[in-house]
């Protein structure tokens, strides 16, 4: 999905001018197509969470009337569960792991899935920094399922994901949605989740489910 400039000034909660420097200084991705900045919203999010740039709360109001319905990033986590001492020493290892928790609906094809996100850690890595990756493809893939699913894994060991910090990851967010515009709103509410001192704890101290849970709820409710 492509933004404009203003696009993602709305989504920064910033002025056009800032968005423009920071393609200039900053690196943030962009393309010239016809005279037009367009952005791809996938590579934004994820420059976003990388660089520690902060998402508009706005990204968790309800969607317009007559719009798709938004998921919930909260019930989305509920539904795909929080998991501990995820094992594996490699990329694919951890991977495997991650998505053999997803709970997908019977007939899914789980190596599918996994063969689509070991491709994308070929070509560029989703770690993010932090000892935190978000396995996704830049132009999301969906899945037959009924509601959006977000999995956290906590890894038993940390794995090398070639991060640009160079810290080995520890904490793995997967994602299976219904929609593309339901897949890129999940990644926009973790940006901005991530930006919470409160959860971002939580992550680093790879606390219970239950923890988790209430925070990104109550992040939520607030941002809505």
């Amino acid at each position: 999905m492509k933004l404009s400039a203003s696009d993602a000034a709305e989504l920064f909660d910033v002025d056009e001018s800032t968005v423009y420097r920071w393609i200039e200084e900053r690196g943030l991705p962009a393309d010239r197509i016809a005279g037009r900045t367009l952005l791809n919203r996938a590579a934004l999010l994820e420059w976003a969470t990388e660089n520690q740039v902060a998402i508009s709360a706005r990204v968790f109001r309800p969607a317009e009337s007559g719009a798709e319905k938004l998921p919930s990033f909260a019930q989305a986590l509920a539904a795909g569960g929080v998991h501990h001492a995820v094992p594996g020493t490699t990329r694919e290892d951890v991977l495997r792991g991650a998505v053999d928790r997803l709970p997908l609906p019977e007939g899914s094809d789980a190596e599918d899935l996994l063969a689509v996100l070991l491709a994308r850690e070929t070509s560029f890595s989703t770690a993010i920094g932090n000892g935190i990756a978000i396995p996704h493809v830049r132009m999301p893939i969906v899945f037959d399922v009924d509601e959006a699913i977000v999995s956290l894994s906590f890894l038993e060991r940390p794995v090398d994901f070639g991060a640009a910090d160079g810290k080995p990851v520890t904490t793995l967010f997967t994602m299976v949605t219904p929609t593309v515009h339901g897949h890129l709103h999940l990644l926009a509410a973790l940006a901005y989740l991530l930006r919470d001192e409160a959860f971002l704890a939580g992550v680093k101290a790879a606390a219970p489910a239950e923890v988790m849970l209430a925070r990104a709820t109550e992040v939520e409710l607030r941002g809505a």
